[in-house]
């Protein structure tokens, strides 16, 4: 039997998540469903994977609480940033992304989640108008997140606690070496209340890794994919995860884009095109905050499908265009709420260059995807913060669309999805006390 190094998961374990709309009231009513017998948590790698440990005579397949010790569901106490004051209960059904009769079973638990008054900047969501909210310099507001934290802590009874960002998407931030790369220059910024700079969601993940949480970012905004953040997370020894979930297209995109590179045939276009009509989807209707989510749905096929590596293959030239052509949309339609499509026009070519398609319409459910994703990123990095893993977590690129990766030095992110799980077992390997034996070729 091998000896896992890890602290174990004592007491409880607080989840304070910014954001209390569909997703995160999904995750929550599922979470407690769960915990009552009344669901299953499907789609969860922490509840559900089992994976090998040990080869040979000594090999066995394990689900992960039998290899790390995980916080167990029971143990879980929600809390919540939002800009609107509705509990999590009213949330869920404004949401109408679960049933009613899948929300009441839990309605209490549900209404107890009232939401703190969120850090929230308008120029940076222009879409959303809410009230309950918080005010103050950038530097007033970290203070002021602190605080929350250690109250929830407290009054709570929390052993730990992890943040989780499941808000909108904020307008896109460019990493400005004199304010992104030095935690000092961040931190004169936020005194400075530079607001351009600085983005409510830093304030957040600043709060959260100072007050020792680990802290996961679930949109594609820029918050932690910083040098000055890697560096608070060195500070404070607390891992840090993202950016934005992998739920429908963008993990279409990393399973299949390996069969096509894997069977070593060529790729001249995949054009990518969304519709959904939740508040994700009205706040991407904004051209800028459409960037941010447009540079992280980018970069997926790139690592996967290297123009570089294979000329022949990916280096097709269409005219002024080097390399395949690769499109993506998302389109704001209110019909749909939270039950996005997302279609796939991808055009290859085989022996001889000659041309074929495939296409792809995956009609799915936004939040019931994310909600397994948030439960597992949440675990998992409670789990690498007791495991003393800190930084950049990239072992969870199994689950995030755009990993995190130090681009400072030319460091090219894991996207294809199959790596990422060899990436995702080996950690849980380690942490267990057993050899990381599977490579990544």
């Amino acid at each position: 039997m091998s000896k896992s190094n890890v602290k174990p998961a004592t007491g409880k374990l607080g989840v304070m998540v910014v954001g209390l709309g569909a997703v995160t009231t999904t995750f929550m009513t599922g979470t407690l469903m769960t915990r009552k017998g009344l669901a299953k948590p499907v789609g969860s790698m922490t509840q559900y994977d089992k994976m090998r440990v040990g080869e040979g005579a000594d090999k066995k397949y394990l689900h992960y609480k039998d290899i790390v010790p995980i916080a167990d569901l029971n143990d879980i106490v929600f809390g919540a940033w939002d800009v609107y004051p509705a509990n999590a209960y009213e949330s869920a059904l404004n949401a109408e992304v679960l049933k009613e009769k899948d929300i009441e079973p839990v309605r209490d638990e549900l209404m107890a989640i009232k939401p703190l008054k969120a850090a929230f900047d308008h120029n940076y969501a222009k879409r959303l108008d809410g009230d309950n909210v918080k005010t103050g310099t950038r530097w007033e507001l970290v203070e002021q997140l602190r605080e929350d934290i250690r109250n929830f802590k407290k009054e709570n009874n929390c052993d730990r606690i992890v943040v989780l960002w499941a808000a909108s998407t904020e307008v896109y931030v460019p990493v400005d070496e004199t304010v992104h790369y030095k935690l000092a220059d961040l931190e004169a910024a936020m005194k400075a209340d530079d607001k351009e700079h600085i983005a409510p969601s830093m304030c957040y993940a600043y709060a959260a890794l100072t007050e020792g949480a680990p802290f996961i970012m679930g949109a594609p905004n820029t918050t932690v994919d910083i040098p000055a953040m890697w560096e608070l997370a060195e500070k404070t020894k607390m891992p840090i995860a993202g950016k934005d979930f992998k739920t429908g297209q963008t993990l279409v995109k990393s399973g299949f884009a390996p069969i096509i590179g894997t069977r070593c045939l060529g790729l001249s276009g995949w054009f990518s095109t969304n519709i959904l009509g939740n508040r994700d989807g009205l706040v991407l209707d904004e051209p800028a905050n459409f960037r941010t989510k447009e540079v992280s749905k980018l970069s997926t096929l790139e690592s996967i499908l290297v123009p570089e590596n294979q000329p022949d293959l990916y280096g097709a030239d269409h005219g002024t265009h080097t390399g395949y052509y690769h499109k993506v949309r998302i389109n704001y339609y209110p019909p749909r709420n939270d039950n996005k499509e997302g279609w796939d026009n991808i055009d290859i070519y085989g022996w001889m260059g000659y041309p074929m398609q495939i296409k792809i319409n995956f009609l799915c459910r936004d939040s019931i995807l994310a909600a397994p994703l948030c439960l597992d990123l949440v675990l998992l990095s409670d789990l690498a913060a007791r495991a003393g893993r800190y930084g950049i977590q990239r072992f969870l690129s199994f689950f995030l669309k755009s990993p995190m990766h130090d681009y400072t030095k030319h460091e090219v992110p894991v996207n294809h999805l199959f790596q990422q799980y060899v990436m995702l077992k080996n950690a849980i390997r380690e942490m267990g006390g057993y050899p990381a034996d599977e490579a990544i070729d």
